[in-house]
């Protein structure tokens, strides 16, 4: 595949701007704007990372997951689909004492939140968090028993485990997005050690076979083979009704058009993207929204007044009862290290 000059040219400028050469004309920017004269380490540094979410917020549509990279996702996400159906701890060597599933919940649920984010530092703070309730379990165990704190050959095969019962969204893309766009500055030490493991678990996954696991040859195939027709039989759509395979009408074609055309009308943001909102479309959303739930409890409890023959529809809108909401939009948290002492996994807790 051919790579474009203007590709070349940017990663070689980040690729420039990473070699610690480069660190007196980044500090010289930075000194000699009015805003940072007099401003301490801490100040810059919460400025720079302030400036790289704002920045790469703002590049996100046009800085993660390629096409290529996409394909990657698919693959990956497609396999661990399969091996959900069967892996075991006892595949991946994980000794009993560390078998918790409320603690690998937790990690699941961190691990999850990765692709909710744009930032890269909210991004690898999630698999910071992930990797923490790992290592908290592995210390609660050792100091529980007595024995020798837990090592690599410990940590990786659960944090294995963990991915692939969480199936990550986009995991190759967030890792690569991670590894391009985070300072360099910062993706060191405890961070670094995590990072490379989760790096490492997504290449044993995509590599992984039956000698990988502790599970014979034919049994792998078996349970890949059962795995893959159990998912086919999942995609299967039911049979079209005769009315849907007849089509629809001139009539019905008609009548389709104008209610899109009032829908367009009455309710502009119906076919609008995230990124096309802003600031002063809340009030509009809200009226609207204030609008749609008014119609909506006159029509309930018309309907409700309705003779007793017309309850399975009253039934349906009861149904249909709750209004989506929009999420809020979350920062990541991060899960601060515990100093090894006996606790259940339960109080494992976040904080910033």
């Amino acid at each position: 595949m051919e790579v474009s000059s203007n590709s070349l040219t940017f990663y070689d400028f980040l690729d420039r701007m990473r070699h610690p050469a480069s660190l007196d004309l980044v500090r010289s920017i930075k000194r000699d704007h009015p805003l940072w004269a007099g401003a301490t380490e801490e100040e810059i540094d919460c400025a720079v990372e302030g400036l790289e979410k704002y920045v790469m917020t703002k590049l996100f549509t046009r800085t993660f997951a390629s096409s290529e990279d996409t394909k990657v996702d698919q693959e990956i996400s497609e396999k661990i689909c399969l091996l959900q159906h069967f892996i075991k701890p006892e595949h991946l060597d994980i000794p009993g004492p560390y078998h918790n599933e409320t603690s690998w919940l937790f990690a699941q649920k961190e691990l999850q939140k990765m692709n909710a984010f744009k930032a890269p530092r909210e991004k690898l703070l999630c698999i910071l968090n992930c990797c923490r309730v790992i290592n908290n379990l592995l210390l609660n165990v050792a100091m529980s028993s007595d024995n020798v704190p837990a090592g690599a050959d410990d940590f990786l095969p659960i944090l294995i485990y963990v991915t692939i019962k969480a199936n990550p969204p986009q995991l190759h893309s967030n890792l690569k997005f991670i590894q391009l766009y985070r300072r360099q500055s910062k993706l060191i030490s405890e961070a670094a050690y995590y990072f490379t493991n989760l790096m490492s678990a997504k290449s044993f996954i995509i590599d992984l076979d039956a000698k990988s696991l502790s599970i014979n040859e034919s049994e792998f195939q078996e349970k890949m083979i059962q795995a893959r027709l159990d998912k086919q039989e999942k995609c299967i759509e039911p049979c079209p009704k005769l009315e849907d395979m007849a089509g629809p009408g001139p009539s019905t074609r008609r009548h389709e058009m104008e209610i899109n055309m009032v829908v367009e009308e009455d309710y502009p943001f119906m076919r609008a993207d995230p990124g096309e909102l802003t600031v002063a479309d809340v009030e509009k959303l809200l009226n609207l929204y204030k609008e749609v739930v008014t119609k909506y409890s006159r029509l309930r409890r018309a309907v409700k007044s309705l003779p007793l023959a017309k309850e399975p529809a009253l039934h349906f809108l009861e149904a249909q009862d709750t209004l989506p909401r929009q999420p809020r939009q979350q920062e990541a948290q991060l899960i601060l290290p515990q100093q090894p002492k006996q606790q259940d996994a339960s109080d494992i807790t976040e904080a910033k």
